[in-house]
């Protein structure tokens, strides 16, 4: 059964409306063909920290740049985390988000791994409820649109001893998006990259932190210049394992229609989206497993057409299929390079439930407004 988010949360925050609001044309072009990340709506959530005092001053207020002394902590030792979700447009005319729960643990165990101030899930679900009620305007109808919600938090004391901060920010702000990949869904090319690492055992992997991203950029651009969308990063132990791409988890699909994902062992993010398609297998009835999945496996899964599907899955994208997978040793194509049946099937079941076109039996869905 889908659940109404509380006003209690949402009612903590002072609402300080913009003094220069868009006009209804310009907003209305905006979410005519959104684009991911580019436009921003006209206000963002915010919360103060500080040692002694804990969280205070919530309030939404104009969106806007933020004021930043040269010493802030963030700056130098990169103390920042953030999290990813979706506010829906359903056919009534209510928004509805997936999940916000988990998205609220995960950046508590975020800010703990960080030695940052964590915030409450009411806090959490305040900010963003509050937000959207007062952009409602800003939620993108039709096709697969929605508003991408961004909470962050970083340190924001102005401080260059090496220590945590005595200080936060923790903001949300919006975006209404069209679909990630603009060419709509569609397989993509995978880079395997053998030489970086996203990140190793006991550092940051499970955290949604910006140093994890940062350390994909190059292994990212080096695949954007052989031609390929994505890069898959391997385990630094061994260097053997599959571990997840840049922004995604990924999954495997065997020809008996058993699933395979590595599993959340520390370096891996423990993906929303991820944890939901586990759930959706199962209850198709795949077998469903946890596992090292060792880049050997894969490669003659696919030689020998054992593996039939693969793709990766993540908030902004949802579920991508992925067509061919290569590296410096390997080029193979997945079974006939088309997205598969269960992927689609899969991904279908996801976005119905997320758009209030199919039941939601587990519970998933928050409305916001």
């Amino acid at each position: 059964m889908s659940t109404l988010a509380t006003s209690t949360s949402a009612d903590l925050f002072e609402i300080h409306r913009t003094d220069t609001p868009v006009p209804d044309a310009v907003r209305e072009a905006a979410l005519a063909a959104p684009r991911f990340g580019t436009v921003f709506t006209e206000h963002m959530a915010r919360i103060t920290y500080s040692h002694g005092q804990g969280w205070r001053d919530r309030r939404v207020e104009k969106y806007g740049p933020l004021q930043l002394d040269p010493a802030t902590a963030v700056l130098h030792y990169a103390q920042e985390i953030f999290e990813g979700l979706k506010a829906y447009a359903h056919a009534d005319g209510s928004v509805w988000t997936f999940r916000p729960q988990a998205n609220a643990a995960r950046f508590a165990r975020s800010a703990h791994r960080l030695a940052l101030p964590e915030v409450s899930e009411a806090d959490f679900l305040g900010a963003i409820t509050a937000l959207v009620q007062t952009d409602r305007a800003w939620v993108p109808t039709g096709g697969e649109t929605s508003l991408y919600l961004r909470p962050f938090m970083y340190a924001s004391e102005s401080f260059l001893g090496v220590r945590p901060s005595l200080e936060a920010e923790f903001l949300v702000i919006a975006s209404p998006v069209g679909p990630y990949f603009a060419g709509g869904v569609k397989p993509v090319s995978i880079w395997v990259d053998q030489e970086f690492h996203r990140a190793g055992a006991g550092g940051t992997g499970a955290a949604k932190c910006g140093g994890n991203y940062a350390a994909s950029l190059l292994p990212q651009q080096q695949a954007y210049d052989k031609g390929f969308e994505q890069v898959c990063f391997l385990d630094a132990s061994t260097n053997t394992e599959l571990e997840e791409l840049g922004g995604m988890n990924v999954f495997v699909i065997r020809a008996d229609g058993s699933a395979v994902t590595p599993p959340v062992s520390g370096s891996i993010l423990e993906g929303v989206t991820r944890g939901s398609i586990l759930q959706l297998l199962t209850d198709a009835g795949h077998e469903v497993s946890e596992r090292a999945l060792p880049l050997t496996e894969v490669r003659a899964g696919l030689a020998d057409g054992s593996i039939r599907e693969v793709f990766a899955c993540g908030t902004a994208a949802v579920i991508t299929p992925i067509g061919r997978l290569a590296s410096d040793d390997f080029d193979l194509t997945v079974a006939d390079g088309e997205a598969g049946p269960v992927t689609m099937r899969i991904r279908t079941e996801l976005t119905d439930i997320q758009y209030g076109r199919a039941t939601d039996r587990h519970g998933w869905l928050t409305r916001l407004v």
